[in-house]
C-alpha cells in the first residue's frame, strides 16, 4: 500500500474517534437538561403513559354512557340423550332417545339510562330447532322486535355516581402531568447541580494539587537557604499528598454523579456532560395570597380530595340502599311468531308482554345491613376530618415554601459575593506567601474559606432553583411568565 494512502485511512481513523468524542460531549444549561430530561427521561415516558392509561379509562365510562349493539349467537347446540316419556300405545312410561340440534341467533341494542340508573333495550331473536329422531321435524321461532326495560329500585344509581366522580378523575390526570413535568424538572435541576458541585469540586482540587505541587517545591527551595522551618516544610509535604488524594476522591464522585445523569437523560454511558452554570437569577417575588390562589385552582391534589369525599359519599348511599328494600322491575314487550317453516316464520307475529317485579326483604339479619351503613357514615367523617387537615397543612406548605422562594434570592447574592470576595483574598494571601508575608497556616485557613464560599455558592443557586420549580409544581403556574401551565394532551395521545 502507497504512504498516501495509509496517511489517508489514519487520518479518516482518526477523524472518526475525534467525531465521536465530540459528539459524546455535551454542554448543557439547566433549561436544557430540563428540556432533555421531558423529552426522553424513563421518568417523562411513565408520566405519559400513566396520562393516556388515565384518558382510555374516561373513554370507557364515555362509552358507557352511549348504545351499545351485541350480537349473541349459538351456531349450534346439539343434544342426544335419553328422557321419560309416555307412550300412549302401552300407557306406560318408558326412556327414549332423542337427539336434536338447535340455533339462536340474537342481535340487541342497549342505552343505560343516566338519570335513573335503568337499562332501555331493543331485540331482535330467531331460533331453530330440529329434531333429528323420531318425526325429524323442524320448527323455527322469531322475535321480529321487542323493546324492554330493567332497574333496581333500591335508590342507588351507579351512573349517577360515575358521572360526577369519572370526570374529576380525568380532569385530576391532566393535572397530575402537568404537576409530574415540574416534578421532572426539580428532579433534573437537583441532578444537575449534583453535577456541577462534583465538577466543581474536580477543579478546587486540582487547582489546590498544583498549587501545593508548586508550594512544595518552592518550600524546598526555602528550607535549604533557612527561611522555612522543618515543620512548615512538613506540613507542605502533607498538604501535598492531601491533595492527590482528594482529586482521587473527586474524580470517582465525578463518575458517580455523571453515570446517574447520563441515566436519568437516557444517554449513552459513555457521555460527558458539562453543566453551564447559571449566571443569573429571575428578578422574581411571588405574592403568598396570589400563590395559594393558584394552588387551590389548579392542583391536582385538591382535585384529589373532592374525588375522596364523592367516593365516600357513594359509598354511604349504596351501604344504604343495601340496607333496606330491595326491589327490582323488568318489563318487556314484543312481537313473536313460530312455524315449522322459515318463510312463515315473520309473518302475522302475535304480540308478547312480559313484567317481573322482584323484592328482597330482610327479615332476620343479626343488623350486619345497619351495620355497613354505619360503618360507612364513620369511614367518611373520618375521611372529611382527614381532608380538612390536609388542606390546612397544603396551605402552610405554599405560604412556606413562597417565603422560603422570596428569601432564596438574596441568599444567592450574598453567597456571590462572598465567592468572590473570598478568591480575592486567596489570591492576595497567595502572592503574600510567595514573598514570605504569611505562614502556610493563614494560607490553609483561606483557602478552606475559599473553598467553603464556592461550595455554598452553588448550594444557593441549587436551593432556589429548587423553590422556583416546587412553587410551579404547587401552583401549576408560571409566575415569570404570567400564565397558567399546560400541556399538549392531544399531541401525546396521538404518539
Amino acid at each position: 500500500m502507497k504512504p498516501k494512502n495509509i496517511l489517508a485511512i489514519l487520518f479518516l481513523v482518526c477523524f472518526f474517534f475525534e467525531a465521536n468524542a465530540q459528539r459524546n460531549e455535551l454542554k448543557l444549561t439547566l433549561d436544557e437538561a430540563i428540556e432533555l430530561a421531558s423529552k426522553q427521561s424513563i421518568d417523562a415516558f411513565r408520566n405519559k403513559n400513566m396520562f393516556r392509561a388515565s384518558y382510555w379509562e374516561f373513554r370507557y365510562f364515555k362509552a358507557d354512557k352511549l348504545p351499545s349493539l351485541n350480537l349473541d349467537a349459538t351456531p349450534l347446540d346439539f343434544s342426544k340423550y335419553r328422557r321419560r316419556e309416555y307412550n300412549f300405545q302401552t300407557n306406560e312410561e318408558e326412556y327414549v332417545q332423542r337427539e336434536f340440534m338447535n340455533s339462536d341467533f340474537g342481535l340487541s341494542l342497549n342505552q343505560n339510562v343516566t338519570l335513573t340508573g335503568g337499562t332501555v333495550f331493543l331485540r331482535s331473536e330467531l331460533g331453530m330447532t330440529k329434531n333429528l329422531s323420531g318425526e325429524k321435524n323442524t320448527s323455527y321461532r322469531s322475535t321480529p322486535i321487542s323493546i324492554g326495560y330493567r332497574q333496581d329500585l333500591n335508590g342507588y344509581n351507579r351512573m349517577k355516581w360515575d358521572s360526577k366522580i369519572e370526570p374529576l378523575k380525568y380532569e385530576k390526570a391532566k393535572k397530575t402531568l402537568i404537576q409530574s413535568t415540574e416534578q421532572l424538572a426539580t428532579k433534573a435541576t437537583r441532578k444537575f447541580f449534583d453535577l456541577i458541585s462534583a465538577q466543581i469540586q474536580l477543579s478546587i482540587a486540582e487547582n489546590k494539587k498544583a498549587k501545593d505541587d508548586t508550594l512544595y517545591k518552592i518550600g524546598e527551595g526555602r528550607f535549604q537557604v533557612g527561611t522555612v522551618t522543618q515543620n512548615d516544610l512538613l506540613n507542605l509535604e502533607l498538604n501535598q499528598l492531601n491533595s492527590k488524594q482528594e482529586v482521587n476522591k473527586a474524580k470517582l464522585e465525578l463518575i458517580r454523579t455523571q453515570s446517574e445523569m447520563n441515566s436519568f437523560l437516557g444517554l449513552d454511558k459513555e457521555s460527558k456532560i458539562t453543566c453551564i452554570i447559571p449566571k443569573e437569577i429571575p428578578t422574581l417575588q411571588v405574592k403568598a395570597n396570589e400563590a395559594l390562589g393558584k394552588a387551590l385552582e389548579n392542583n391536582p391534589e385538591l382535585i384529589n380530595q373532592q374525588q375522596q369525599l364523592l367516593q365516600e359519599d357513594r359509598r354511604v348511599a349504596q351501604a344504604k340502599s343495601e340496607a333496606g328494600l330491595n326491589t327490582s322491575i323488568f318489563a318487556l314487550y314484543g312481537l313473536d311468531q313460530a312455524s315449522p317453516e322459515f318463510k312463515d316464520v315473520y309473518t302475522d307475529p302475535d304480540q308478547s308482554q312480559r313484567f317481573r317485579l322482584g323484592v328482597n326483604i330482610p327479615i332476620v339479619d343479626w343488623g350486619r345491613r345497619k351495620g355497613r351503613y354505619l360503618m360507612a357514615e364513620s369511614n367518611r367523617e373520618v375521611e372529611r376530618a382527614r381532608i380538612k387537615q390536609e388542606r390546612i397543612d397544603f396551605e402552610q406548605n405554599v405560604f412556606q415554601t413562597v417565603m422560603e422562594f422570596n428569601l432564596q434570592a438574596e441568599q444567592v447574592r450574598n453567597a456571590a459575593l462572598a465567592d468572590t470576595v473570598a478568591q480575592k483574598a486567596y489570591d492576595v494571601t497567595f502572592q503574600r506567601f510567595l514573598i514570605g508575608k504569611v505562614d502556610v497556616i493563614d494560607l490553609n485557613e483561606v483557602r478552606s474559606r475559599l473553598e467553603s464560599a464556592k461550595k455554598s455558592y452553588i448550594a444557593a443557586l441549587n436551593t432556589y432553583w429548587d423553590y422556583y420549580y416546587q412553587i410551579r409544581q404547587l401552583t401549576l403556574f408560571d409566575f415569570e411568565d404570567n400564565q397558567t401551565l399546560s400541556e399538549e394532551y392531544e399531541k401525546i395521545l396521538q404518539n
